[in-house]
């Protein structure tokens, strides 16, 4: 298991990155596999939490959501946070992408209700420019291979 705070601990400044897109919280979408292996996509939001000591990231799927049923099936997922700003081809922050397994751990808390999952991460990849925004550049981390980058014109 290769939780959010294992992640921040090896790589703290992408991980500040990667937290501060995921906050934002404009158009993030999960991607899961449905019964016949195609995929669905569902708007979400999540949760990064720390009130364990160790850092989680985490998200909800309301009762009978069919995301909820995808992952109960199969936990694999990829969650996508688009730019901040669309509008103008400024790309902003930067684009994230999360890719993991989803561990169900029980009923949501709180008022509301449905299936609460953490997040078994296999893999975070940014998308934006570079300092002088000449270059597009691509930074991703996974826990065997640690952190890589490429960028181009």
């Amino acid at each position: 298991m290769t939780s959010w705070g294992d992640f921040r601990r090896a790589e703290p400044a992408f991980a500040d990155l990667s937290e501060r897109i995921l906050r934002r919280g404009i158009a993030l979408v999960i991607a899961t596999l449905r019964a016949d292996g195609s995929p669905r996509v569902s708007g979400i939001e999540v949760v990064l939490d720390d009130a364990s000591g160790d850092t989680e990231l985490s998200f909800g799927s309301m009762p009978g959501a069919r995301k909820g049923s995808d992952l109960r099936r199969d936990p694999r997922f990829a969650l996508h946070a688009a730019p901040a700003d669309q509008s103008g081809g400024d790309l902003g922050d930067g684009d994230l992408k999360v890719s993991g397994r989803a561990v169900l751990q029980g009923p949501l808390s709180g008022p509301v209700t449905g299936d609460a999952f953490r997040v078994d991460l296999t893999e975070v990849v940014w998308t934006g420019l570079n300092d002088e925004r000449n270059r597009l550049v691509v930074r991703w981390w996974t826990p065997g291979g640690g952190m890589h980058e490429v960028s181009r014109e």
